[in-house]
């Protein structure tokens, strides 16, 4: 899934240049060529697939020409994840209806990329084998209100735990609560399954969606395919798989890992896994001097130095003619920050 614009990562990541095609740690490769890089170990190449905007087409292409135009699903407008993966889930059907499928982000990062490979080929041979949705859960480090969580049951699978329930992303006094409790992994957002298996969740819980992909079963896989999704994906509901799917099953299990795993959603996120100073400075793509100064994280284009003093706990972001000084603590106020910049200066900084 690569359709996101990454909002909460201004100005570094911008509608006509969100964060997945970003280079955020120097090494030469954006987040999606990284997580494409990732599944190509164990997923032939020409299995995999790509859903974006449309108007990330070219970018896509660009950054991944090794892919054919039929692995990079166009959606005419943005709405969640439950319409994309259900796309997707339809084109793949339309060839390979055994198929066994890993749904993931194209912006995440994973450290323990061994691990995490391992953990996806095991858990294909598991939904191969039960009819079953799964979704990996991230054991968590800290009390994090960043993240939705997903409560294990006590039942179990072939080793694999029955999710009790998810839930949303809760205020710090909750987040403790989950986190002491051992009974809860964060949601990493990356799901296995079947397609047999998640076209039935589709069918059953989202039927706003199947009532409208079944009319068009015959153009999924053909050169049909843009036209129909073009006219009928915008009715389907702006949903997630999380809400639309995942909370409604009965037949969800949860692999707890730790893969070294970041959903990057946040510059607080991008802190916690960036090389730190002594005095816990982290900067990315510039240089840096610190005097009296602690705990910030600062991003420049190129070329750039910046000198702090006496700033503690900040996030120091330039890029593309924005400079963006913000409360590491304070930064879910950005979303309002780019909402206020766009009413008052229009798309120019957008």
């Amino acid at each position: 899934m690569s359709g996101g614009i990454g909002s909460r990562f201004w100005p570094f990541s911008r509608e006509a240049r969100p964060k997945q095609f970003l280079d955020f740690f120097g090494t030469g490769r954006s987040l999606l060529q990284m997580t494409v890089d990732r599944f190509r170990k164990i997923i032939p190449l020409e299995n995999i697939y790509i859903v974006t905007n449309n108007e990330y087409a070219q970018m896509v292409m660009d950054e991944l020409p090794e892919l054919k135009l039929n692995q990079v699903l166009l959606e005419p407008m943005r709405r969640n994840t439950a319409p994309c993966i259900a796309f997707a889930t339809y084109h793949i059907n339309s060839f390979n209806p055994d198929a066994n499928i890993v749904v993931a982000p194209s912006d995440h990062l994973i450290l323990k990329e061994d691990d995490f490979l391992s953990i996806i080929q095991k858990a294909f041979s598991f939904v191969e084998k039960h009819n079953t949705l799964l979704t990996l859960g991230i054991r968590p480090s800290r009390p994090e209100t960043g993240y939705g969580y997903i409560q294990m049951s006590e039942e179990q699978l072939d080793g694999v735990t029955k999710v009790k329930v998810f839930t949303e992303k809760p205020n710090l006094e909750l987040a403790k609560v989950f986190y002491e409790s051992g009974e809860f992994l964060w949601n990493s957002g990356i799901f296995i399954w079947n397609n047999r298996t998640i076209l039935d969740a589709f069918h059953r819980y989202l039927p706003e969606i199947t009532n409208r992909f079944d009319q068009g079963l015959d153009t999924f896989g053909t050169d049909k395919e843009k036209a129909f999704i073009d006219e009928n994906f915008p009715f389907c509901p702006n949903i997630s798989i999380d809400y639309g799917v995942m909370e409604k099953a009965t037949n969800v299990y949860v692999q707890a890992a730790d893969f070294g795993w970041s959903d990057l959603g946040t510059w607080g996120s991008l802190y916690e896994i960036s090389d730190k100073d002594e005095n816990a400075n982290a900067t990315l793509i510039a240089e840096t001097l610190f005097f009296d100064s602690s705990e910030n994280v600062v991003t420049l284009p190129a070329g750039k130095l910046a000198v702090l003093q006496g700033l503690d706990g900040y996030i120091v972001a330039e890029a593309d003619g924005v400079l963006l000084i913000c409360k590491k603590e304070e930064e879910q106020r950005i979303k309002q920050f780019v909402a206020d910049v766009k009413l008052k200066y229009g798309e120019k900084y957008i």
